[in-house]
C-alpha cells in the first residue's frame, strides 16, 4: 500500500520547503551539511513516493536518537574488512542513512570491478526506507538489493512471543523505456509506522495486519501496536523474515532480534545491521538486451486481463513512481500530527519552519 487513507485534515507541503526545514533540523543536531542533507532527503523521498511510514513522521524520533538516544551525529563509517567482493562496514554509530549509503556505494563501486559485490553493515541505526539504497544501483546498470534487521514485532509462526523482526527487503531492477521494477516491503502485513497513521486518524486497520497480545487477529490499531504484527504468507513470511535478519546481522556482527532491543525500551544505539548487494548486469547479459526484456515483462503485466473493478495493473514500484510525479507538482500530503512533529522539533531547535505554514495552509484530501 502506498500512502495512507486520505483525510480532510491532511495538508500539502512543498517538496523543497520540507527538505530545507528537515535538513536544517539535522544540521542543528550536529550533523555535517552533507549528512544532514542525506538524512533529510531519505525521509522526504519516502514521503514523496507515498511511503509515509518512513518519511518525516520519523523526525521527532530521530531528534530523540541524536540527543538522548546515544546515536553519534558525526559518526564516520569505514570499511572494517575487505575480502574483495565481500565488505564489512562499521557504521560508527552514525545515523543509519549515513552507514547504509556508505555501504551501498561501496558495494556498487566494488561491483564495477568484481561484477558482484556485497557489503554487510554493523554499528548502524534505523536507516529509513530501503528502496532509497537499492535504487542507487540503477544509474550504474546494476541490480540493487538491501535488507535490514528490525526490532522484534512478530512471533515465530504458531507462537505469541515477540522475538522476530519484520526485517524488510528491497530490490531495484533497471528497465529501458518503462520505470524500473522496485520492491520494498517487510515480511509483515504492515509496518508499525503505518498502523500509527491509522491510530492518528482513528481508523481501523485492514484485516491481516496484526494480532492482539494473545495472538488473535485484530483491526484495532491500539491493540495492534500492543500486540503482534501478522506475517505475510503465514509461515513463509516468518521464514523469509528470519533469513533477512540473519543476512543483515550475523555476517557483520550486528545485533539480532532481542539483542537489538524491544518496542517498549527502543533499540540499542549503534547495534542495527544491514546488508547490501550490487549485481553488474553487463557481467551476465548485454544491458540493452536485459532492459528490453524488462520492458517486455512490465508491459505484459500492464496488458494482463484485469479483475472486476481494477482500472490499471501496476508493476512493482510503478505506483510509487506515479505518486512521486503527482506530489512533486501538487505537494506532499502530511497528517496534521506529522506536520506538527516536524514544526515543533524545528521550533525547539530555532529552525524557521514558516514555509511549511505559508504553503501548507488549507486542507486537502490525499489521493494516494
Amino acid at each position: 500500500m502506498v500512502g495512507y487513507p486520505g483525510s480532510d485534515h491532511d495538508r500539502r507541503v512543498n517538496l523543497d520547503d520540507l527538505r530545507v526545514v528537515v535538513e536544517s533540523i539535522f544540521g542543528k543536531l550536529g550533523m555535517s551539511p552533507a549528512d544532514a542533507l542525506l538524512v533529510a532527503d531519505s525521509l522526504v523521498s519516502a514521503d514523496l513516493r507515498g511511503v509515509h511510514s518512513h518519511g518525516v513522521m520519523r523526525v521527532p524520533t530521530y531528534f530523540q536518537k541524536l540527543t538522548v538516544g546515544g546515536v553519534n551525529p558525526i559518526g564516520r563509517p569505514r570499511v572494517a574488512t575487505d575480502a574483495v567482493a565481500a565488505l564489512v562496514v562499521d557504521g560508527d554509530n552514525a545515523m543509519g542513512q549515513i552507514g547504509a549509503s556508505f555501504a551501498m556505494r561501496a558495494a556498487i563501486e566494488r561491483a564495477k570491478t568484481t561484477s558482484v559485490a556485497a557489503a554487510a553493515l554493523r554499528g548502524s541505526n534505523h536507516c529509513g526506507a530501503l528502496a532509497y539504497y537499492a535504487m542507487q544501483a540503477l544509474p550504474e546498470d546494476m541490480i540493487g538489493v538491501a535488507t535490514s534487521n528490525a526490532l522484534p514485532t512478530m512471533a515465530p509462526w504458531g507462537g505469541i512471543d515477540k522475538i522476530l523482526g519484520i526485517n524488510p527487503l528491497a530490490v531495484a531492477i533497471p528497465a529501458g523505456d518503462e520505470p524500473p521494477l522496485v520492491i520494498d516491503f517487510a515480511f509483515s502485513g504492515s509496518a508499525h509506522g503505518k498502523i500509527e497513521i491509522y491510530k492518528q486518524k482513528g481508523l481501523p486497520i485492514p484485516e491481516g495486519w496484526a494480532f492482539d497480545q494473545d495472538g488473535r487477529p485484530t483491526t484495532d490499531p491500539v491493540a495492534a501496536l500492543e500486540g503482534l504484527l501478522q506475517p505475510i504468507g503465514a509461515y513463509k513470511g516468518t521464514g523469509l523474515a528470519l533469513v533477512m535478519g540473519i543476512l543483515a546481522t550475523l555476517l557483520s556482527g550486528a545485533a539480532y532480534g532481542l539483542e537489538l532491543g524491544n518496542m517498549v525500551d527502543g533499540p540499542r544505539a549503534g547495534q542495527d545491521g544491514q546488508f547490501f548487494l550490487a549485481l553488474k548486469i553487463a557481467a551476465f547479459e548485454e544491458p540493452a538486451r536485459f532492459k528490453e526484456r524488462m520492458d517486455w515483462i512490465i508491459r505484459e503485466i500492464h496488458q494482463s486481463r484485469r479483475a472486476p473493478g481494477v482500472e490499471r495493473i501496476y508493476s512493482p514500484g510503478e505506483l510509487e513512481a506515479d505518486t512521486e510525479r503527482r506530489y512533486r507538482s501538487d505537494g506532499i500530503p502530511l497528517t496534521t500530527e506529522t506536520l506538527a512533529g516536524v514544526v515543533n522539533t524545528a521550533t525547539e531547535l530555532g529552525v524557521d519552519a514558516s514555509s511549511l505554514h505559508d504553503r501548507g495552509e488549507g486542507s486537502c484530501r490525499s489521493d494516494a
